[in-house]
């Protein structure tokens, strides 16, 4: 049982970098937000203000702890890094176009799929009250959450796009929060 699925929660994927404008492979590479990426955390952290947030469970690289404190800072939740978030290790692939990523394969000196998804499901299993909280993350975290709570297809989260998930009782419901919600 992960404690966490008996709630509702939200996920934030990290703000915009340059990696992410040049459509680059980013992983374990710690890339900084890009000033785009910093007013976007501060746009993301507006809507989840009136959010209560008992707490923001985030992945330890500089683009989503970064995204994680701008929410914090509005919020007054507590930062939890959690070093399972991380962004899937694309080892020799770090920095090449994201055209070239093969999800189902093992880049040298990377992290292949299973342990990957191993991975994520073991931090999200270590998310522990008090709830509900925030995920900051990547789009690899995103994919999957995703994967692991519906069988609905995948679309990349926008950087620093809020997304609420909830149970409906018999199924998992992703909507993506915005200024007009």
């Amino acid at each position: 049982m992960i404690p966490l699925l008996s709630h509702g929660f939200l996920f934030l994927r990290h703000g915009e970098t340059d990696a992410n404008v040049a459509d680059r492979i980013s992983g374990f590479t710690d890339d900084p937000l890009n000033a785009r990426g910093v007013a976007q955390a501060r746009v993301a952290a507006t809507l989840l203000a009136g959010r209560p947030l008992a707490a923001i469970w985030h992945s330890p690289l500089v683009r989503a702890a970064d995204t994680a404190r701008a929410v914090a800072a509005t919020t007054g939740a507590p930062l939890i890094p959690l070093p399972g978030l991380a962004e899937r290790n694309w080892g020799i692939w770090e920095g090449m176009p994201r055209s070239t990523l093969i999800r189902e394969a093992t880049p040298a000196g990377g992290e292949g799929p299973a342990a990957f998804t191993a991975r994520i499901r073991a931090a999200l299993a270590a998310i522990l009250p008090p709830f509900p909280v925030l995920i900051v993350g990547h789009s690899g975290t995103a994919r999957e959450i995703h994967a692991f709570l519906t069988d609905a297809p995948f679309s990349r989260p926008d950087n620093a796009a809020p997304i609420e998930w909830r149970h409906d009782g018999r199924h998992w419901i992703s909507t993506e929060l915005s200024p007009n919600r």
